[in-house]
């Protein structure tokens, strides 16, 4: 593959045209650049002159052609070569091109460049070894390249990377723990504030770049987050020129999608617009089986429940990067993303005398109509400024959220004696009305300064202002045939949280060790109020939170690295609303106003390896929480459960991870990560016996197989092994996903079929034990999924990014 300068040609023609025009413009060149198949004009090509005679390829003159292929470029006296460069197209050069009296003004005429098919494939290729970079703190990777995502959502993506779990139900962890902060872009989104991880549920996967996992973060990231952060990169190009990707999805249960990624770059100014509209079925079904017994009365209960979400979901976003130079970038954007649901759900529930006795007492069914809207925006401005010297940078952000959701759910339940008979007064009629909005401001300012040879200096300040309304109200028809609503459940709650921050971070080298060390203050200001009966609970608190990272280069593909951060879990408007689920008329779900932060203690030592055939990862980790947070079930007299978040005293895990990608041959990658971790949680404040001594294992196994014809083959095997929490016992869960990719159309479109959870298996089976009670349930919230997607790329390639080196960003 022959050498391309294109990125230093565009560098070179941004900063120093002006200089060219102050030249001896002795003559030129002009001419015109077409396709050579189709014979269209080829605007923003790379125009490059050399000096002849140089070895080294001195730069004499360039820039890019218009949008009708022409060019024309002022030269001095000599002799020159010319280099005529396109994204997806064979460079085309002229040599030993002569400038004098006799030759002043030189037509090139017709310039046909011949489409790149070879080097596409070639490049395909070099991809596939980069579907993770390594740094010793972060982990980047580029999901593209991952056949189980295509057709797919955010929530699929998480899914299918190490070291991160995400449960049926939706709910994020990382390394077994599920405070992680998720950040889109590097900042807070809609899409995770309000509905928490299952809001990704929502993002197509096709307008996503990379994920970036960082499981022990510096001073520099805000420190929410006891497990670290995930950071999903959306996409957007800044090539020069048009350039455009374009998906098409076909799925059953029913998944139909069109997803399109445009970039448009002219001079000064790069357009991008990511759109993505889908239509989802998804299939919902799982019973839970309940024993309840005290001095007085004991049931057992059976609930089966079956239902469908249909959502038809429509996410927008576009913005601008103006490049005053290429050292000086304003960029503006704006997300606009709507989600419409209906969700019907039927519940079943069969009640017994006893567990012992299986005779049917009663049964009830219960049904759920819902229909819920979220439209959401988000606005971005930011402006980065990179001085002369390497390294020296200023940035600044301004984010803007605003999000609504309106959920109208009505419910009607029956019940009845075994022979079919409606049970006197067991009829209701009951409905939910809740409208909930977030509105937040987000201002950010971070300054890099190199310091020394090797040193670095890193400063900022972030200011968080966000306001959030609950208005909810559930109401049964009395007698009358009036609507009353329930004592309790017609409240407005007000959630109002201010979080100021400043941070300072040092690094240095000596020989093969690097330090960093930080400090981030943060002062948290939170208020919530319930309305109607007047109950406010205000909280204040400031917080030091240092870390540190010393790193051993044993050779430039060899590290060893040591860090430590502490860190907080802030309790979140989902954890102190006290308004309830009312969709199951026996399992209620809830906030709890009184509860505290968390804090974590994080420790870890990590070991890097690059070798020719692939790489590996393996840390050994620790954390010890104080007044950690986890819902509680509580049940009554009557079988009714209520599940609310409480601090307990707190919980102490340790953990080793091992990530490798590796090349046995060519034609067949395998990618593996291990975790096995070792908890111990102390909830005995709440009850003598909610402790728990749990070790479990996570693993995932990716096999990718390259075959003829661009053909490719991948299985992905999925174990979570079996773990003990505060109450009882989350059960193993074990899955398969096999996906398929043909390339087509000359290399610019691509084929996939995959099939997620093979067997149904994804279950989330558990038992919950408590006081008078014991529950068991088995809960599959998504059946298996199969998709068919295409997609096509105009000047746009399947490559990534080559790792980076040890150290670096």
């Amino acid at each position: 593959m022959k050498k391309i300068y294109q990125p230093a040609i565009v560098l070179f023609f941004l900063i120093s045209s002006s200089l060219f025009a102050q030249s001896d413009n002795f003559g030129g060149i002009r001419g015109i650049v077409i396709d050579q198949d189709g014979n269209a004009p080829l605007g923003f090509a790379t125009i490059s002159v050399f000096e002849s005679e140089s070895t080294e390829k001195t730069l004499v003159n360039g820039g890019i052609t218009a949008e009708d292929g022409t060019f024309d470029l002022n030269l001095p006296q000599g002799e020159f070569d010319v280099l005529v460069e396109f994204m997806g197209y064979l460079p085309l050069e002229i040599n030993d091109l002569i400038i004098n009296r006799e030759n002043r003004r030189v037509d090139l005429g017709r310039l046909e460049l011949e489409a790149d098919t070879e080097n596409l494939d070639e490049v395909v290729v070099q991809g596939e070894k980069t579907l993770m970079e390594l740094s010793l703190d972060k982990r980047i990777f580029n999901v593209g390249k991952d056949l189980a995502n295509a057709g797919g959502t955010a929530s699929d993506i998480l899914m299918n990377l190490p070291s991160i779990n995400v449960d049926p139900e939706g709910g994020v962890s990382l390394r077994g723990s599920s405070n992680v902060r998720i950040l889109v872009d590097g900042k807070p989104s809609g899409l995770v504030s309000f509905k928490g991880s299952s809001g990704l549920q929502q993002l197509p996967a096709s307008m996503i770049e990379t994920v970036e996992v960082i499981t022990n973060p510096s001073a520099r990231y805000e420190a929410e987050g006891m497990a670290g952060v995930i950071n999903i990169i959306l996409k957007k190009e800044n090539n020069q020129g048009f350039n455009a990707s374009f998906e098409g999805i076909a799925g059953n249960p029913h998944n139909f999608g069109l997803a399109a990624n445009l970039n448009y770059r002219h001079k000064k100014i790069n357009w991008f617009v990511n759109y993505g509209v889908a239509y989802r079925r998804v299939p919902r079904e799982g019973t839970i089986r309940q024993e309840v017994s005290n001095a007085d009365t004991s049931f057992y209960s059976h609930q089966t429940t079956t239902g469908t979400v249909n959502g038809l979901n429509n996410n927008i976003r576009a913005g601008l990067d103006y490049f005053f130079n290429e050292n000086s970038i304003l960029t503006g954007s704006y997300l606009w993303r709507r989600s419409d649901a209906r969700r019907l759900t039927n519940i079943r529930y069969n009640d017994y005398p006893s567990a012992e006795a299986p005779i049917l007492d009663s049964y009830t069914l219960r049904t759920q109509d819902e229909d819920e809207k979220e439209p959401n925006s988000e606005f971005n401005l930011t402006y980065k400024r990179s001085f002369e010297q390497k390294g020296h940078v200023l940035s600044t952000a301004i984010t803007y959220l605003d999000y609504w959701e309106n959920s109208d759910q009505v419910y009607t339940q029956d019940a009845y004696f075994p022979n079919g008979t409606p049970i006197p007064g067991g009829s209701l009629y009951q409905t939910s009305v809740n409208d909930e909005f977030d509105r937040q401001w987000l201002l950010q300012l971070d300054y890099t300064k190199p310091v020394g040879s090797e040193g670095n200096f890193e400063t900022g300040i972030r200011s968080s202002i966000r306001n959030m309304e609950n208005d909810f109200i559930v109401s049964e028809r009395a007698e009358s045939g009036n609507m009353v609503p329930l004592p309790g459940l017609d409240d407005i709650f007000l959630y109002d949280e201010n979080i100021h921050a400043a941070y300072a971070i040092l690094g240095n080298k000596s020989n093969k060790f690097s330090y960093q060390g930080g400090l981030r203050a943060e002062y948290t200001d939170v208020s919530t109020t319930l309305v109607k009966t007047n109950e406010v609970n205000p909280r204040d608190y400031a917080n030091l939170f240092p870390s540190a990272h010393l790193t051993y280069n044993i050779s430039p593909d060899d590290a060893l690295q040591v860090s430590y951060s502490r860190r907080i879990r802030r309790p979140v408007y989902n954890d102190l609303s006290p308004f309830m689920t009312f969709s199951d008329a026996r399992n209620f779900f809830s906030g709890n106003p009184d509860l505290n932060p968390e804090y974590t203690d994080a420790f870890e030592l990590g070991h890097i390896k690059y070798m020719d055939k692939g790489s590996v990862f393996s840390t050994l980790y620790y954390r010890d929480t104080e007044d950690k947070i986890e819902r509680i079930r509580s049940v009554d007299e009557e079988g009714n459960s209520t599940t609310l978040p409480y601090n307990l005293l707190g919980e102490q895990s340790m953990g080793f991870e091992f990530t490798t990608d590796y090349y046995p041959v060519e034609w067949w990658k395998l990618d593996a990560n291990f975790n096995f971790f070792y908890a111990k949680i102390d909830g005995s404040n709440i009850l003598d016996t909610y402790t728990a001594d749990t070790y479990s294992w996570f693993t995932r196994l990716t096999s990718r197989f390259t075959l003829q014809n661009g053909l490719d083959l991948q299985l992905r095997g999925n174990y979570e092994g079996r773990r003990r929490v505060a109450q009882g016992v989350q059960k193993a869960i074990a899955y398969l996903d096999i996906s398929a990719s043909k390339d087509i159309m000359k290399g610019r479109g691509t084929l996939i079929l995959n099939v997620m959870d093979v067997f149904n298996s994804r279950r989330n089976r558990y038992i919950f034990e408590g006081p008078g009670f014991l529950t068991e349930g088995d809960i599959l919230p998504r059946r298996r999924q199969i998709n068919l997607t295409l997609n096509y790329r105009i000047k746009q390639s399947k490559a990534q990014s080559k790792p980076t080196i040890l150290g670096e960003d």
